[in-house]
């Protein structure tokens, strides 16, 4: 396998493979002595797993690590455990017949995510105050809908920290294998303070919910008839993706002042045309800010379409969505109290 990825990798123009390792201890060696852009390294690591080699790594000598990982309900869980420690993505390892598609995978991500550093998160220049509660949904309350990829597990978690019990109805499409879309929700909902499901088709939104996107052979949209729902489309890629930010964001347009949309980071451009609808029918578009983002392509995409209100650094993404939603909220009540 190491071989393969190695070899795979090496005929890439741009990419030059400088070491390999067998073990942890040999890839510490290897750290240590090496300059290194990337890492690529496996969840099942003879002597220590790959997830608590990540973390030493991070804690000591942080740089982008992408994770292989068999789609086992353990591989699942261990590699989102590497996500929310630091690594920018987990791919599945090679399968016969298929090792092309993952190595090409693999090599993309290497060139984005080998040209920024890993940099602290820091405020960005736009202002966000800090809401203590959520906006209550009503019948024609605020819609959260956030959009990520590359980078986006550990995005969405520090994101959905800090989210209070009572937030906004919020759907969410992260580009990840169906297999792990189910850990990554059942993950964030032992770990954070609203209710986080996979979503399912014709599921009310309410407030405190949190709805993500199932992924294998459906999209997640949302549909308005009857109250806000979570609507499932069974169709082909969008954008290259299935589950597709495009199609979510599409969806929403007919209600666009009532949503809150959100690009996080991730590679490609999935939804940024969608989002500049939204934000055209009178959404309120936030993407997340260059220096913070693992790779810096949906948003980028988005900011250059003109679709995007306000780039925020990641920290600052929660309160800039709980601030927009209690502001709306409360001009609601004063002009309903004239």
């Amino acid at each position: 396998m190491r071989r393969l990825i190695r070899n795979g990798l090496a005929s890439y123009k741009g990419i030059k493979v400088v070491a390999e390792a067998g073990t942890a201890s040999e890839a510490r060696d290897v750290i240590k002595r090496t300059a290194i852009d990337v890492v690529t390294l496996d969840v099942e690591m003879p002597g220590m797993s790959g997830s608590e080699f990540l973390e030493r790594v991070m804690r000591l000598r942080p740089m982008p690590i992408v994770m292989l990982s068999s789609l086992t309900q353990e591989g699942s869980d261990i590699a989102l455990r590497a996500l929310s420690l630091g690594a920018v993505e987990c791919v599945e390892k090679p399968r016969f017949g298929e090792a092309r598609a993952t190595i090409d995978r693999l090599a993309e991500l290497v060139c984005a995510v080998g040209r920024k550093p890993l940099v602290p998160n820091r405020s960005s220049g736009c202002a966000a105050t800090v809401a203590k509660t959520a906006s209550k949904p009503g019948k024609d309350g605020k819609i959260v809908l956030i959009g990520s990829s590359t980078g986006g597990v550990e995005a969405l978690e520090r994101v959905f920290s800090e989210f209070p019990e009572n937030c906004p109805p919020t759907l969410v499409t992260q580009h990840m294998p169906p297999q792990f879309l189910a850990s990554f929700a059942a993950r964030l909902n032992s770990s954070i303070a609203p209710d986080v499901r996979l979503a399912t088709d014709g599921q009310p939104l309410r407030e405190g919910r949190i709805l993500i996107a199932p992924g294998g052979d459906y999209h997640l949209g949302l549909a308005i008839e009857n109250g806000a729902r979570a609507r499932l489309v069974k169709g082909p890629e969008q954008n290259g993706h299935r589950p597709s930010v495009g199609v979510l964001f599409e969806s929403a347009v007919p209600v666009a002042p009532r949503i809150i949309a959100v690009m996080l980071t991730g590679m490609g451009r999935d939804g940024a045309e969608a989002m500049l609808k939204l934000r055209a029918s009178g959404a309120q578009c936030f993407a997340q800010d260059e220096a913070t983002s693992v790779v810096f392509g949906m948003p980028r995409a988005a900011h250059e379409l003109g679709a995007v209100d306000c780039l925020l650094a990641i920290d600052d993404i929660a309160a800039g969505v709980l601030d927009r939603a209690m502001t709306d909220r409360d001009s609601s009540l004063a002009r309903a109290n004239q």
